[in-house]
């Protein structure tokens, strides 16, 4: 059991009160008794109320995660399983769990904390000292959950090599856990077929949270012209592709990238009509408006321009400039998919952000759908932090 109390200053942890998951530093008055960074403690209101349990870390600017609200609960391995088991159970209701993401951080209660499923495979990256620890127990209670429904794990790979660890005064690691397995995993998705590079792909190895998303271009691409911006291992692209394309042409700055996404086409049966060039977006499309291009369909998906407040300004360029470019790309009357997965490109900026794009490239836009990230990525209210993804469909019409 803790023994130590975090002591919240009289007026301090509203986000806390209203729902969210987190205090910060500067939100606590005193800290009372003996702990060690990682430990679980008591966490109380300026007046004694027990607002709850965590665990704390002082290297961090969140200094204590919550894991519960109650006085009286216990966090021991049946409190981690039924964690682990609600978040199981939800994504058994609400999304295909051949590929999914299966713990969500602090959306599923379990702070600090990304387990991915990759059809057979687990990847886990862990961002916080405190669920490290439990990160044993919360593997083993998920493959004893999945078990039941008859999901045999394979293997698990760590990827807790993101920068983030620092701040938590922990070092960033990546390595199997347990038994080492081919690390290049076949999924579906969509009737697509992927080769996911679990070791050297982007984060957890493939981004999981546009899956219906990408669903939801299939139907504009049927024997269209598509051109799909930041397409990484070429994901959309080859939903447009597997929806009957005519052509397609992903870009994408990574080398590696671009191979795996032509290995991915070859495996769809589709390098005839879905071809990929490595190159910086930003420079590429003022060139294909140079050479009269036009395409049916054009899709942005920009890796996050910004991860912090202090950069919002030169995101706001970024943005602004590739919606603009890309709009001026489409043919009139066709369609124009953007994204953006910056939690700090609010969605109320992101918007003002396109209407500047179309006012300055003389389109008007048609709203065709406003998407956000997939149902395995929950959005918990009063946790901000846990909404990132603005997607949204427009029709593209010249001013006439």
């Amino acid at each position: 059991m803790e023994t130590a109390v975090v002591h919240v200053k009289k007026g301090e942890a509203r986000a806390l009160k209203a729902g969210g998951m987190w205090i910060y530093d500067n939100e606590i008055d005193k800290i009372t008794g003996d702990f060690q960074n990682g430990d679980m403690v008591t966490v109380e209101d300026f007046d004694g109320y027990c607002l709850g349990h965590g665990f704390i870390n002082t290297n961090s600017k969140i200094t204590v995660r919550m894991m519960s609200r109650k006085k009286n609960v216990v966090i021991d391995e049946n409190f981690i399983e039924m964690r682990v088991r609600n978040a199981w159970e939800y994504r058994k209701n609400t999304v295909d769990t051949s590929s999914c993401r299966v713990i969500f951080g602090e959306a599923d209660f379990l702070p600090g904390i990304v387990i991915d499923k990759f059809a057979d495979v687990l990847v886990v990256e862990s961002l916080a000292l405190g669920i490290d620890r439990w990160k044993p127990v919360i593997l083993e209670k998920l493959k004893k959950v999945m078990a039941e429904d008859g999901i045999t794990v394979r293997g698990i790979y760590e990827r807790s090599d993101a920068k983030v660890r620092l701040q938590e005064g922990m070092e960033r690691h990546k390595g199997f856990i347990g038994e080492p397995f081919d690390t290049k995993v076949e999924m579906i998705e969509n009737g697509v077929k992927y080769i996911v590079d679990v070791q050297d792909g982007q984060k957890t190895g493939f981004f999981l949270d546009q899956k219906y998303n990408r669903l939801a271009i299939q139907r504009l691409c049927r024997g269209k012209k598509v051109l799909d911006c930041f397409t990484h291992t070429g994901s959309f692209a080859l939903n447009a592709g597997v929806a009957g394309a005519s052509s397609v042409l992903g870009v994408d700055a990574s080398e590696l990238g671009v191979n795996q996404a032509r290995e991915n086409a070859q495996l769809n049966g589709l390098s005839d009509r879905v071809k990929f060039v490595c190159a910086d977006v930003f420079e590429l499309l003022p060139q294909l408006e140079a050479e009269g291009e036009k395409f049916d369909v054009v899709i942005l998906d920009p890796p996050a321009f910004t991860k912090s407040r202090a950069s919002i300004k030169n995101a706001v360029k970024g943005y602004r400039e590739i919606n603009l470019r890309g709009m001026k790309l489409v043919k009139d009357g066709g369609y124009l998919a953007t994204c953006s997965c910056s939690h700090f490109m609010d969605p109320e900026l992101f918007g003002k952000t396109i209407r500047e794009a179309a006012a300055g490239s003389h389109k008007r836009l048609r709203q065709v759908e406003y998407r956000t990230q997939a149902a395995d990525h929950p959005i918990l209210w009063a946790a901000d932090e846990s909404y990132y993804l603005k997607f949204y469909i427009f029709q593209v019409c010249d001013e006439k």
